[in-house]
């Protein structure tokens, strides 16, 4: 360790650390690069790529999202832009949950998807994605459907989970799950133009609430369909809000459900009743 903090001070520009450098480190020391990541930050040094960070996350945040774990239930609209924006943020550890393949109707609005990707697993294609753009994110891909029995396995050890589900059924049994855990859980929905997000905090009821009134059924996407945008924009939403509970920073959306309307661009907010 010694060592290699010597090799990274010499290196350091300031208090940069180039990618250059950080993957030299690896190899040279036979270490991984999320290794590598959490020694510079350790050191209060920063890899160059999160110098746009620093005006909002200090050092000291940045390394708080690095010893973070996160777990994205669904890798589709919303999770692959979710999982794709914690990582460029430097969210240390993504569980990347999706028992489905890509198929032709998916590549109208999901990042992850591609021609080439067709017939892939979108779960393997998260952790083939961060790979590409931020080798210190170790992405653990799942490639089953989330339900009750697995939920402990999948979601336990994170620090936050992240609804990113296309069915009801699936949100409030995510949702119990989470509260049976102690985990927080933020909540991300769309349909056409329209989304929602909200945060669920453990022992809430927030999403048993937001959807008091359904009984059974596909939800209103399903009729709406979604756009390349809408799922990009509220997917934004939820990885503000995974940061902001990660950092302790700002004020969670908890008792309130954020309503977007991008065909009038309007953004409500609502309290949830209790």
């Amino acid at each position: 360790m010694e060592q290699l903090n010597k090799f990274l001070n010499e290196r350091a520009k300031g208090t940069l650390i180039s990618w250059q450098h950080q993957a030299e480190a690896a190899r040279r020391y036979g270490i991984t690069v999320h290794q590598t990541e959490r020694a510079i930050l350790e050191m209060g040094l920063l890899p160059a790529r999160y110098q746009r960070n620093s005006g909002t996350v200090p050092p000291e945040g940045q390394l708080v999202l690095h010893r973070s774990r996160v777990t994205v239930i669904g890798c589709g609209g919303l999770g692959g832009y979710v999982v794709e924006q914690l990582a460029r943020a430097g969210v240390g550890t993504i569980v990347a949950v999706d028992p489905d393949v890509f198929e032709e109707h998916n590549l109208n609005r999901q990042l992850l998807s591609s021609i080439d990707a067709l017939g892939a697993s979108k779960a393997a294609a998260a952790a083939q994605r961060v790979a590409a753009i931020n080798p210190a994110v170790t992405v653990v891909p799942e490639q089953v459907a989330f339900c009750p029995d697995n939920a402990r396995e999948l979601i336990a050890a994170s620090s936050v989970a992240v609804d990113a589900l296309d069915n009801v059924q699936g949100r409030l049994e995510l949702a119990d799950a989470c509260n049976s855990l102690e985990v927080p859980l933020v909540h991300g929905a769309i349909a056409g133009w329209y989304g929602q997000v909200a945060t669920q905090l453990p022992g809430e009821a927030t999403l048993r609430l937001i959807y008091s009134s359904w009984t059974s059924g596909a939800g209103v996407e399903r009729e709406l369909g979604n756009p390349s945008f809408t799922p990009a924009a509220v997917a934004s939403l939820q990885a503000a809000e995974v940061c902001k509970l990660l950092l302790g920073s700002g004020r969670p959306l908890t008792g309130r459900k954020l309503v977007i309307d991008l065909l009038h661009m309007d953004m409500d907010q609502f309290t949830v009743p209790t």
